[in-house]
């Protein structure tokens, strides 16, 4: 009865996932790190945006108080 002792132990191990099941994983890896990325790209453009709007604000408050009367 060795052989039903050794297929209990096979039985009891973590089963290798299959080609369908890895797929999907590196699919949805993939995806995360597309999200990742273009949300990293969303936050430079919010940088660039309000670094871009200080620096108009900026000039033209110096405008404002460097115009002649």
């Amino acid at each position: 009865m060795p052989d039903d002792a050794e297929k209990a132990e096979k039985a009891a191990e973590p089963k290798e996932p299959n080609a369908g099941d890895r797929e999907a994983r590196e699919q949805e890896q993939q995806l995360l790190a597309l999200e990742k990325k273009r949300e990293r790209y969303v936050w430079y453009y919010l940088a660039y945006f309000l670094f871009g709007i200080h620096l108009v604000a900026f000039v033209m408050i110096y405008a404002v108080k460097h115009a002649p009367k």
